[in-house]
């Protein structure tokens, strides 16, 4: 390691204090998506002391925003994006204060160390990512196209990268059907529920007939009133997911059709209301390599290879404009699921507060290589073209 890289983390070091005091509290005030005021007001108002320039409201959210540092015009501009809504009724079950944290601290550290070199760093705030998602519409108002590259951080059981991700969509499917005595008169009525259950037992025998990377799992969310009333409405939600959007798009048309069976069997109305809809990750091998590479010298706890068993995300949307790719961070021990209160607990803890340092030194790290290698951002955004027309070629 370098001595500038050094000089780097002892820059990080010296933010430590705060980037305490941003994980602690955004932890402890827990916001939904599309409310973290507090946590906004904090992350912008930390970075405009230390020179950053700040857009709020972007593309007509009320809490996403942008800070840029530009050093000298004509250099790269490295994006570093953090999250900072919570989990109804958990809180942060799944790290987005340790992803605000550290964000913030790397792109303060990162801004220092830029001598002459021509370089801007770019945050962006990107609210919502546990609901709605923020970066779907950012993306689409083309916030993310003046980024060379594209880099953010995620708690973890272990360090490793994101190699993949699942494409994603979230269904609801609303029967309506006719209220009756379900004792006295049930002939009379349409249960909503019974066209609800039929879907689920649709799609069971539809898991048989799928890839094996299709994940399809659903609640009921409304199921009637009263045992003795025929049920007149009866809600289903669903997520359905697989490891690319183009099948994924025959497999979602696949459960339309189930409910559509089932509505036409019980003779209920149907409404399909489409939710948010992800694409799976444009994976930039290199931009990976990278990233773990800086977490080695930064000091990472459990390195390991990517994880064969992935989610979907927000971050995908990102990735086909720019090259993208994330550093989760050890900070719970292995084989602890987020979304769970272990997390929560985690997330003041003294591993916590070590994975906040460690990934804010991992990606101060690689945007510096990126901003001093020229010929190594070079080859990253060659093989992200070359992903991109791969990509397409398949569609």
């Amino acid at each position: 390691m370098t001595q500038k890289k050094e000089n780097l983390y002892a820059t990080v070091e010296s933010l430590r204090e705060k980037m305490m005091e941003i994980n602690d509290f955004i932890h402890n005030n827990p916001e939904l998506g599309h409310q973290e005021f507090k946590a906004v007001k904090l992350l912008t108002e930390t970075l405009a002391e230390h020179g950053f320039r700040v857009e709020k409201e972007l593309a007509g959210l009320p809490t996403a925003f942008s800070a840029t540092f530009t050093n000298k015009e004509g250099g790269p501009t490295i994006g570093l994006l953090c999250e900072y809504d919570a989990l109804e009724g958990m809180g942060h079950g799944c790290g987005h204060n340790l992803q605000s944290a550290s964000i913030t601290g790397a792109a303060i550290a990162l801004s220092k160390h830029l001598g002459d070199t021509p370089a801007t760093i770019k945050l962006f705030g990107t609210p919502a990512e546990e609901t709605t998602s923020g970066k779907v519409p950012m993306a689409e108002a083309g916030l993310f196209d003046c980024l060379d590259v594209a880099m953010m951080m995620h708690g973890g059981d272990r360090t490793t990268v994101d190699g993949k991700s699942l494409a994603i969509n979230s269904i609801e499917f609303v029967f309506e059907g006719k209220p009756a005595h379900a004792a006295v008169a049930p002939e009379q009525g349409i249960s909503a529920l019974d066209a609800v259950l039929l879907t689920f037992n649709g799609i069971e025998y539809l898991r048989e007939h799928v890839r094996a990377d299709v994940k399809i799992h659903g609640i009921i969310t409304e199921g009637g009133t009263a045992a003795n009333i025929v049920p007149e409405r009866a809600v289903a939600k669903f997520l359905v997911r697989a490891a690319d959007r183009q099948y994924l798009n025959t497999v979602v048309e696949r459960v339309y059709n189930v409910a559509r069976g089932a509505a036409l069997a019980t003779g209920a109305k149907l409404t399909i209301v489409e939710g948010k809809a992800l694409d799976n990750k444009l994976n930039v091998q290199r931009l990976n390599d990278l990233l773990l590479e800086n977490a080695k010298q930064a000091g990472a706890k459990e390195i390991t290879p990517p994880r064969q068993s992935t989610g979907s995300t927000d971050f995908s949307t990102v990735t086909h404009r720019v090259p993208g790719a994330c550093l989760r961070v050890a900070f719970v021990p292995f084989g602890t699921s987020n979304h769970t209160w272990a997390w929560v607990e985690a997330g003041v803890s003294e591993a916590g507060h070590a994975a906040v340092v460690a990934a804010a030194k991992s990606i101060a790290g690689a945007g510096y290589d990126l901003i001093t290698n020229p010929a190594l951002l070079a080859e990253i955004k060659e093989e992200f073209q070359a992903a991109k027309a791969k990509q397409n070629a398949a569609i």
